[in-house]
């Protein structure tokens, strides 16, 4: 078959063909239309035909009928078409319906949310699920976890993550971990952006730099369980810094791993705004670095201290309650915790009942803070039968008062081993109490492991001596003073003191094992 000449001119009221066109079909139809083609009775002398052509374009078939001027009326060109339904495949709704449409789920979301007390103000910009069946799916699984409206409110961003895609493989690995799902709540209370993170590039590279600064596998989940924000650490930025100046003011790399299992809060600390100058301020207070590093491993927690409102202002109090400046140090370094409570209310309760049990005066109670700065903490009840005790032994309220202010130590220890040490003094010594008044740190000694076999080597060979020569000293300073041919009165009246040079002996080999905490009950 063969096509003569087939022009269209397409405009709104206005068709021009000219053919002589047989009938065209081809078989794969997919979509057939019908088009009837009325001309204006001006265009009757020069088409003066019909027509009749089908034709197939893409897939599509169509049958078109052009009826002869003659049979056409009208002025206009009449156009009908009827269209069978399209495939589904090319049922696309448009762009704005698609956007109208989301609007109006993302407003049933937020109605929903509002209904439920969450502000979606900062929800704005983020992904959400476009069903409210979707959302009370992740509200409901949150607070399966323990979290309530008012810690979603804290943290709204949390509606974002995906239940399948980020909640449950982020809490699965932190429970392979061995985080115990107890701490979830408080977890993520303090760390809600942990469920955004990705496991693989995000929490997996912690976990193993952790691991490299000698902390044990054992440790980790309490490590994070202490302080969930170091998952969201940079590797290279705060958590090295912070290990590498404590390493280089004399923190042994070997207690590196307890420090930071004992207070993993270090890793957040910036040096030069926190660590720095904490440090700075306790060595121009007149302790040693070294000593400071010392402290630092046994009890890290000192360095969360603030150095402005809680450091400088309780040094300040212990001088207003007549410590001597001079002292200050000694005591920081025997009990740290002394520059991090709220100190001045206990220094005004401390004093009113020491004054109240023995009369105590003002000015020695800046002494027994300077000899036992615990006694800040010591409990009421404690203090209490420790005076009564002492009174029933026989001694009277000055000598007790004299005692408590010559060593402190004798309100804090054990009364049952303070009994049996009297009565082995009183049955086996029989030395009189002014003895135990002018030393009254005998309690302090134990009985069968220093009292006794020094007491009856010194009755075996007859010595007459104070309790302080006595007990004062260490077992090869007795063995030498055994040799003496007099006994001197400076060692005598030498009282035990604390040693600041004692901070700064090398810690013992087992030490960097041992990451138990410490009580914090030591002295109730």
């Amino acid at each position: 078959m063969k096509i003569r000449s087939c022009v269209g001119i397409t405009k709104p009221s206005l068709l021009l063909v000219h053919s002589e066109l047989p009938a065209l079909t081809f078989h794969k139809t997919k979509l057939t239309w019908t088009s009837t083609l009325r001309f204006p009775s001006n265009y009757e002398r020069t088409s003066g035909s019909v027509t009749r052509f089908h034709c197939n374009v893409a897939g599509r078939t169509g049958a078109s009928t052009s009826v002869s001027s003659s049979s056409s009326k009208s002025n206009t060109v009449h156009l009908s078409r009827k269209q069978v339904k399209p495939s589904s495949l090319y049922s696309r709704p448009s762009l704005s319906n698609m956007k109208k449409e989301r609007i109006a789920n993302r407003a049933k979301v937020y109605e929903f949310l509002r209904v439920l007390g969450i502000i979606p103000d900062e929800l704005d910009g983020l992904e959400l699920p476009v069903t409210v069946e979707v959302m009370q799916e992740r509200i409901d699984f949150l607070h399966n976890l323990g979290l309530t409206i008012e810690d979603i409110n804290n943290y709204p961003l949390v509606l974002g993550c995906s239940v399948k895609k980020n909640m449950i493989p982020v809490l699965d690995y932190l429970g392979k971990l061995g985080v115990r799902k107890s701490t979830f709540t408080e977890f993520l209370r303090r760390y809600p952006q942990v469920l955004h993170a990705s496991v693989v590039v995000d929490l997996a590279p912690v976990v193993k730099y952790l691991q490299g600064l000698d902390i044990k596998p054992n440790d980790i989940p309490r490590v994070l369980e202490k302080y969930p924000e170091v998952l969201g650490f940079k590797l290279e930025g705060t958590m090295s810094t912070s290990v590498a100046y404590l390493v280089g003011i004399g923190v042994s790399r070997r207690e590196v791993g307890g420090v930071l299992t004992k207070y993993p809060e270090i890793l957040g600390m910036r040096v030069g705004r926190v660590i720095k100058p904490f440090v700075e301020y306790l060595e121009g207070l007149g302790i040693p670095r070294l000593a400071i590093a010392r402290l630092i491993e046994k009890r890290p927690h000192i360095l969360g201290f603030g150095l402005e409102e809680r450091v400088k202002p309780n040094l300040a109090s212990l001088l207003e309650f007549n410590v001597r400046k001079a002292s200050l140090p000694s005591i920081v370094a025997q009990y740290p915790e002394i520059i991090g409570i709220d100190l001045k209310p206990k220094l005004l309760g401390q004093r009113s009942l020491i004054q109240s049990i023995i009369d105590l005066e003002p000015e020695d109670f800046g002494t027994v803070v300077e000899k036992m700065p615990q006694i800040v903490s010591l409990s009421n009840t404690s203090m209490v039968k420790h005076a009564d005790f002492l009174k029933g032994c026989g001694f009277s309220l000055q000598q007790v008062r004299s005692m408590v202010v010559e060593c402190p130590q004798i309100l804090a220890l054990n009364l049952d081993i303070m009994k049996l040490s009297f009565d082995y003094f009183q049955m086996e010594m029989q030395r009189p109490l002014d003895d135990l008044v002018a030393f009254p740190a005998f309690f302090t000694y134990g009985l069968e492991s220093t009292i006794k076999p020094r007491d009856k080597i010194v009755a075996k060979k007859g010595f007459k001596c104070s309790l302080s020569w006595l007990l004062n000293c260490s077992d090869e300073k007795f063995k030498d003073r055994l040799n003496y041919d007099t006994i001197e009165m400076e060692e005598m009246e030498t009282m035990p003191s604390f040693d600041m040079n004692s901070l700064m002996e090398p810690r013992s080999d087992e030490s960097d094992s041992d990451y138990e905490e410490d009580s914090d009950d030591e002295y109730a």
